[in-house]
């Protein structure tokens, strides 16, 4: 059962714990945590507001965004607060943010999509809309039409048109007579798949090495007197996936970045509000937890196709499987997974707000059955996937505070001075 969307298409808000009727169907586990934020302070608000701001009709600025008359926001793939939190000895521009020295700006919490994965958070960022109604409700998922799993970041099937699978305008195509956007990203992405489905609408600068994206951004943000500029920053996350959180080359690109946004903060034109979020969080998984569940036939009885993310996976059933069979799946599941994750049937994640509101269409996308990590494990379909998936370190797609928890950072430019005047 969903509740009826606000006009705006944001989701009702979410309650802080599950109800009594959530409780009693989820057979013992532990509560499950909050819903994402959605219309109050998700990811999917960031956009929405920055356009808010910079007068456009139709546009709420429910983060409570300052004046600004350029605003530009920078997606840091990976970032989560509390990995910022722990790493602020590798962030000194960064830190002095987060402390307030700058103008007195403090630091403000968000929350990533669900799941807390980059095609989630990324769509629901560029459209405003809640992933129950923009459908891109994991890495991989079911395509009900063609019967089979589609992926919804880098390896689109050509089955699959992006502008169907995800209908709705983005904020970048609803500002395109009043407002100036640009994207500077890297190269590959100009024309991709999951740029037309998230992010169309917005002139696209590509730059392939984080020094000439802020340059880039910069750029567009002198072009117009008033200018919305969405900066992608990737490197973090890769790192993470190939090293993990706690190595050497992640905390390497933490201060790649920190000196990035000094820098971006320096040459910005007066009067611009820069914002630095993330799509997700991540956790580093031992190898050891790795695990291939496939080879246990009772999780996978009754199962006609696996999706979705290690740390958040989607079980679709076969159509003549019966809630007997159902039932015995989830129990399955929690008889030998049961202190390391939660196990939900569709409904009851639908229910407790996960996906926002929900139309008909995402719903038969959303599996049968989801498997959400709740320690520091990942599961693996290796019947479907290869090997080396398993060598991945950093993961994320769970609910978990570190998954989806993301900072929002108002980073302030620096005065500068040209020919002897402040500008």
């Amino acid at each position: 059962m969903t509740a009826r969307a606000p006009a705006n298409g944001a989701a009702p808000a979410a309650p802080l714990a599950p109800s009594a009727s959530q409780a009693d169907v989820l057979d013992g586990q532990p509560p499950l945590p909050a819903a994402p934020a959605y219309g109050r302070s998700s990811i999917g608000d960031v956009l929405s507001s920055a356009a808010a701001v910079l007068g456009a009709d139709g546009f709420e600025n429910v983060l409570k965004l300052p004046a600004a008359e350029r605003i530009c926001v920078v997606l840091v793939d990976g970032l989560g607060k509390a990995l910022l939190k722990q790493r602020s000895a590798h962030t000194p521009f960064l830190r002095s943010v987060m402390a307030g020295d700058a103008r007195g700006e403090h630091p403000r919490t968000l929350h990533a999509a669900f799941p807390s994965t980059t095609a989630t958070s990324l769509t629901a960022l560029g459209t405003g809309t809640v992933p129950g109604q923009h459908g891109m409700v994991g890495y991989d998922v079911l395509d009900p039409r063609q019967d089979k799993i589609v992926n919804l970041l880098g390896n689109w099937d050509g089955g699959v048109d992006p502008l169907l699978w995800q209908p709705f305008p983005t904020i970048f195509e609803r500002l395109a007579k009043s407002v100036p956007a640009t994207t500077v990203s890297l190269p590959r992405f100009a024309d991709s798949a999951m740029t037309r489905a998230a992010l169309r609408g917005s002139n696209f600068r590509g730059a392939v090495s984080p020094h000439a994206r802020v340059e880039e951004a910069v750029a567009a943000l002198e072009a117009t007197p008033k200018a919305l500029v969405y900066l992608y920053w990737s490197e973090l996350d890769k790192a993470g996936h190939a090293h993990g959180a706690d190595s050497a080359q992640w905390e390497h690109q933490l201060e790649e970045l920190d000196a990035g946004m000094k820098r971006l903060a320096a040459t910005a034109p007066a009067n611009t509000l820069i914002l630095l979020t993330a799509d997700h969080g991540m956790v580093d998984v031992p190898r050891s937890a790795r695990i291939d569940y496939s080879v246990f036939p009772e999780l996978v009885a009754g199962v006609r196709h696996t999706a979705g993310e290690p740390r958040m996976v989607h079980l679709y059933l076969e159509p003549d499987v019966t809630a007997e069979t159902r039932e015995q799946l989830v129990a399955a599941w929690l008889e030998r997974f049961g202190r390391q994750a939660w196990v939900l049937t569709r409904e009851q994640a639908v229910d407790a707000g996960y996906f926002g509101d929900v139309s008909e269409s995402v719903s038969a996308r959303i599996g049968d059955v989801l498997v959400l990590a709740r320690e520091l494990i990942a599961f693996y379909d290796l019947r479907r996937v290869r090997r080396q998936a398993m060598e991945v370190v950093g993961q994320h797609g769970s609910i978990t505070k570190a998954e989806r928890e993301v900072p929002l950072l108002r980073i302030p430019v620096t005065p500068k001075t040209v020919k002897g005047r402040r500008r």
